[in-house]
């Protein structure tokens, strides 16, 4: 007896179904076998490595408007001069960052935070709880009581409500001292940071500094009594060469992509960035592609071997079409490199906390400054040129000779960059 269409259907459903989820174990098995993979022989690598000391520029200095701009290459002597702003404190210290090690640096950061404290500073911190599971909770047990601290944890109440609103990793790493002094950038605190890798973070002393200090206030402040906020200030002035964008996700607010398409769009002469992890979406990776085939010298700067082996292979599956459209690829080879800057034109620079990746772009706590101005791009510039002295130019025919095992494996990890 023929089956009726609708069962016939209904069968051919279950089918569909049934093959689909099969297919759907399938790679979710692939990939954890690939991934499994290369944790064990990113492992054994590892133990085979020689701690060595990250390159180090320099300190560069620009006068943008009102505003002085130091930018730093060295981790020991950004954290000198950190710890000297909040030894000078008199009023307020705001600080926001990712990672806080329990080592000596980190130790160092915690007893000047709780003297300025204990002299009469008011003095706010937030930190992320899930990048700090694994150091020690009687490390931050040693806040002064005198400190109001926030450990932000990666899901908030009410994530029912909300689910990309009270979500999110708090990336930021911001100080700000007496509404005057601010830092940001790519720095963690901690010893390996200091030492083995290579990272850039901003300093800006004058009005400026106000949107910094705004941007914190803007995640503490959300959700809380009028009593326990950061309290506004006025800014001293406007300064439109130097603005921050923050990501706060907490409102669906996501500038840091926008500033970023919009200067690749704009671009005439050449485009450089620097990012420790490259996945990005797909209007970013066009835009620069665009840019390359108009004939903009557009170079991408990465770690050759990150600390996080998957998003190093998510990344590669990105390294054909770059190529394909004339982008070069430089990977740097003598540390981690940590940094996340970008200058267009000799005119057009950021430097902050966001990768250019979908995490930070579309789902963390992110703060970067943008600024319009050719003498501080021209410091960039320097940077950049010093690091590159660092790097291997990967080519098209070199890219094209890689072993048919890590094109598959790239293939199984694709499905990742939404996730990365």
């Amino acid at each position: 007896m023929t089956k009726p269409r609708s069962a016939l259907l209904a069968d051919g459903r279950r089918i569909l179904v049934r093959s689909a989820a099969t297919a759907a174990g399938a790679l979710v098995g692939a990939q954890a076998l690939v991934i499994a993979t290369l944790v064990v022989v990113d492992g054994v690598k590892e133990r085979g490595r020689k701690v060595r000391g990250a390159p180090r520029p320099g300190t560069f200095h620009a006068q943008v408007e009102q505003s002085q701009l130091s930018i730093y290459t060295s981790g020991a002597t950004l954290y000198d001069d950190m710890i000297e702003a909040i030894d000078s404190a008199r009023t307020s210290i705001q600080m926001e960052t990712f990672i806080w090690k329990g080592d000596e640096v980190g130790q160092r950061f915690m007893d000047a935070l709780n003297g300025a404290a204990e002299r009469g500073v008011e003095v706010h911190v937030i930190y992320d709880g899930f990048a700090n599971l694994v150091v020690r909770r009687s490390f931050y047990r040693q806040f002064s009581e005198r400190i109001h601290v926030w450990r932000m944890p990666l899901v908030r109440r009410k994530f029912w409500k909300g689910i990309i609103r009270l979500s999110g990793l708090n990336h930021s790493k911001i100080m700000v001292v007496d509404h005057h002094i601010g830092f940001v950038g790519g720095y963690n605190i901690g010893a390996p940071y200091a030492l083995r890798w290579r990272d850039t973070h901003l300093r800006e002393i004058g009005p400026a500094v106000w949107e910094l200090r705004n941007a914190i206030a803007q995640v503490w402040n959300e959700g809380r009594e009028a009593d326990d906020q950061i309290a506004w200030v006025p800014p001293r002035s406007g300064d439109p060469e130097v603005r921050v964008a923050a990501n706060l996700p907490v409102q669906l607010v996501y500038p840091i992509r926008g500033t970023y398409l919009a200067a690749i769009e704009r671009a005439r002469s050449h485009i450089f960035i620097t990012t420790p992890y490259f996945v990005p979406d797909q209007q970013i990776l066009a835009a620069l592609v665009k840019a390359a085939q108009r004939g903009v010298d557009v170079r991408v700067m990465l770690p050759e071997e990150s600390n996080h082996i998957v998003a190093d292979w998510v990344s590669r599956g990105f390294y054909g079409q770059m190529l394909d459209a004339g982008i070069t690829i430089l990977l740097y080879r003598a540390a981690m490199i940590h940094a996340k800057t970008a200058t267009i034109d000799g005119r057009w620079s950021t430097v902050g906390t966001a990768n250019i990746d979908r995490l930070s772009l579309s789902f963390n706590y992110e703060t970067n400054v943008e600024i319009i101005d050719p003498g501080f791009a021209a410091q960039i510039e320097k940077i950049y040129k010093a690091d590159s002295e660092h790097c291997e130019m990967l080519t098209s025919p070199d890219w094209r000779d890689r072993h048919p095992m890590a094109r598959l494996a790239e293939v199984i990890l694709s499905p990742l960059r939404s996730l990365l």
